[in-house]
């Protein structure tokens, strides 16, 4: 039985292709179209179906869409429809936006947005760009799949427990919004999820982080990030205003009062303005305030769940400092983070929680969980063969690598900085090992190197891999940790010798490899190790500014040429340039 699920709201359409409780493919729709976080022109585009991430995940699996038995949409308009979510007609002003809302609808967004998720069956079948439409042919309306549109934060939990390594935990969604929960709970037991309770709109930790990253010059709902990177760099001075517009409440709710960010703080930087001191002090108020906001929110349901496991979704669950607060501070004993803890992920969750139940009807009885989330590479790849086809037509110089490894370990050992090209390509923000631009962390300077090859801000740091055997003696207290998703502070014996991943507060947010996960990987760090003595290579996205990361041997090869790198490593071939 396929399951195919499909995120297309709000940000960061993607696709999940889903045979018996196995995930055989997931993809980002900007991976294909370069439109970061798929965010497009207004007024409907954003909300076009992920076409070229959905004809992926058929492809890899060898099947058309009329082979697909069910199609889980994350997200359900009916829920926000109040009274007339059972009607077959409902009116529109000719100009819905220059009308007041009815007082009846439970909706705050103008009916347009929910009658084009409501035709959302009606856009697969009829929006298919001309290319592809030969795997999607022989599709309608009446199937042969069943649709299912899943609440959002239902598809964020289920991506969260059904695909952890827990078969009983707590569940907690914190993001920007869904249809009306922003923050959820829910315990998780074999195949049941059980909500526990909810926060909905307006109040948002999400969009507050959001309305403050935006504030602070940045683009919201896609660079939070940045100020969790510029906290580091402020002291905590204005705590106590967020403190007061974070009312929290008992059970798990909490309220965000106005908030007149200009009128508490001053004008607003522009962007790409000057940071003043302010700025950071900001930052770092607004991190602190979120991280004490989710230590008490995760107490409370420490308690409600009676679990000693927490499984965390959503766009918040992907601030890995505060995870590490919480790890270090809060009450339960393993946590588990969703790699693609973002929208994409609903994706995945959608199609883990539609499959379950369709496994379950098919069999007349309860279906058990097949599927645990130990990498994420679950995106495209390409053979040799493909590649050097690709690199012989673009007429460009390249050689045939004897050990890939070791002759990548070398150049690393250079100072050279290299694009790595390898195997199927990640799911989710963070390169790992499949796409990622490489580089020695043996000296102070690779950071900004880094960040200027890439374009970025110079106070953001990049993150270090490491092999997970050896990762407690470089960093205190580190743990299995293969998804970038926690920060730990650096030994201070072993900091001077892998500056380049040093925060400016010591941390760094580390990814940890076994040869298992990735053979190819671990055999660079190794002999990269063998050359230094040191077992951590940086490891940063292979993108350059405004671009998501590459996926195909063309878009590789286009940022290796379009960019300071100084070598391509893609799959058996090198690509240097001259001196």
């Amino acid at each position: 039985m396929y399951t195919l699920g499909i995120n297309a709201v709000y940000h960061d359409p993607a696709a999940c292709l889903v045979k018996d409780g196995q995930v055989i493919a997931a993809a980002e729709e900007e991976r294909f179209t370069h439109v970061k976080h798929g965010k497009r022109p207004i007024p409907f585009s954003t909300y076009q179906l992920p076409f070229y991430a959905i004809d992926y995940c058929l492809a890899e699996a060898g099947i058309n869409l009329v082979d697909v038995q069910h199609i889980a949409y994350s997200y359900d308009p009916f829920l926000l429809l109040g009274p007339y979510r059972a009607e077959a007609t409902i009116t529109f002003p000719l100009e819905p936006s220059a009308h007041p809302l009815p007082a009846e609808w439970e909706a705050a967004w103008d009916p347009l947005f929910l009658s084009s998720i409501v035709n959302a069956p009606r856009h697969l079948v009829g929006g298919v760009p001309h290319h592809l439409q030969a795997r999607f042919r022989g599709a309608g309306l009446d199937g042969p799949y069943r649709w299912h549109f899943v609440e959002h934060h239902l598809a964020h939990a289920a991506s969260a427990f059904y695909a952890s390594p827990f078969q009983q935990a707590a569940v907690a969604t914190l993001d920007g919004r869904g249809e009306k929960a922003t923050t959820s709970y829910a315990r998780g037991e074999g195949e049941r999820l059980e909500r526990l309770g909810q926060v909905n709109m307006p109040h948002s930790l999400g969009l507050l982080y959001e309305r403050v990253t935006e504030y602070l010059g940045f683009l919201p709902a896609s660079d939070e990030y940045k100020v969790m990177a510029l906290a580091s760099f402020g002291q905590p001075r204005y705590l106590v205003d967020f403190q007061e517009i974070i009312q929290l409440g008992s059970n798990g709710d909490y309220q965000i009062q106005a908030l007149r960010l200009t009128d508490r703080f001053g004008p607003a930087r522009s962007k790409g303005g000057p940071l003043e001191q302010r700025h950071y002090d900001l930052a770092r108020s607004l991190q602190m305030a979120l991280e004490e906001t989710v230590l008490t929110l995760m107490a409370w349901l420490h308690q409600a769940a009676q679990s000693e496991n927490l499984c965390l979704a959503g766009g918040v669950a992907l601030n890995c400092v505060m995870n590490a607060r919480l790890r270090d501070g809060g009450p339960f004993e393993r946590i588990w983070v969703q790699p693609a803890a973002g929208d994409a992920g609903t994706a995945l969750g959608a199609a883990l929680s539609v499959d379950l139940q369709g496994r379950a009807a098919a069999n007349g009885r309860s279906a058990s969980r097949q599927y645990c989330m130990d990498h994420v590479f679950l995106g495209p790849a390409y053979s040799d063969a493909e590649i050097e086809a690709f690199l012989s037509w673009s007429k460009l110089p390249y050689r045939r690598l004897t050990n890939v490894a070791e002759e990548a370990a070398a150049l690393l050992a250079e100072d050279k900085i290299i694009g790595w090209f390898q195997g199927r390509l990640e799911f989710g923000p963070r390169a790992l090992g499949a796409r990622s631009i490489l580089a020695s962390p043996l000296s102070g300077e690779m950071q900004a190197r880094l960040n200027e090859i890439k374009d970025r801000e110079d106070f953001r740091p990049v993150a270090p891999v490491v092999l997970e055997e050896e990762a407690a003696d470089w960093f205190a207290g580190a743990e299995v940790s293969p998804f970038m998703l926690f920060v730990y502070e650096i030994s201070s014996d072993k900091a001077e010798y892998i500056p380049a991943v040093r925060h400016v507060d010591g941390t760094a947010r580390i990814q940890t490899i076994n040869r298992a996960q990735n053979p190819l990987y671990y055999d660079l760090l190794k002999a990269f190790q063998h050359r230094t003595g040191v077992p951590v290579l940086v490891n940063t996205s292979f993108n350059t500014r405004g671009e998501p990361i590459v996926c195909s041997p063309r878009d590789a090869i286009e940022c290796f040429w379009t960019s300071p790198l100084d070598a391509l490593v893609i799959g058996s071939f090198l690509l240097e340039k001259p001196e």
